[in-house]
């Protein structure tokens, strides 16, 4: 029973001083002699040569250079000729990695230092300027061919109005006959 006016104990009684805490485990808990006298290895684990999954890419190529159309005859071709994916530890990657130089770096290369000779000289606003004098001398020529465009063209009425033919000379009309006289 709980005492009076005392919360109850929810807790175990520890074992003695002699008591040592953990699991003996008889073939590796045998302290230094054993470590040193026996190497305990893991032997490696003979993994099952697992199905890889199927080629469709080449089988549908061979299908298609056999002469199948259809869906049945694809599967059909399919059970007859069951190919299978290359493992990737065959992979021509693996094989052969790339040829890369001794001393090529991995990643984005860092930005090159601030040409202080370059900001004393004010060269980016020699710069700066020279691409805003590019811009509008651009934009000026822009703004010609738009003009250009939005004028009337001339037809050849408007032509003959302002430069008209000049005038025939009159002659007087005279007979067929007494033309050679």
């Amino acid at each position: 029973q709980a005492e009076l006016g005392k919360p109850q104990r929810n807790c175990y009684t520890l074992p003695g001083l002699d008591f040592s805490y953990g699991l003996y485990i008889r073939r590796t808990d045998g302290g230094v002699p054993e470590a040193i006298g026996h190497w305990n290895t893991v032997k490696p684990r003979i993994i099952s040569a697992q199905k890889m999954p199927r080629d469709f890419i080449t089988m549908n190529r061979g299908a298609l250079k056999a002469g199948y159309t259809t869906a049945h005859e694809f599967n059909l071709y399919y059970k007859a000729k069951d190919i299978r994916r290359k493992d990737d530890e065959h992979s021509c990657f693996k094989r052969s990695p790339p040829k890369v130089p001794a001393d090529f770096t991995y990643g984005i290369t860092s930005r090159p230092c601030t040409p202080f000779f370059d900001l004393l000289q004010h060269k980016y606003k020699e710069l700066w300027m020279e691409q805003q004098r590019a811009l509008t001398a651009a934009k000026r020529v822009e703004k010609k061919k738009v003009i250009m465009k939005d004028k009337v063209r001339e037809t050849r009425t408007t032509f003959l109005r302002k430069h008209p033919l000049p005038a025939k000379e009159e002659s007087f009309w005279h007979l067929p006959r007494l033309e050679k006289v």
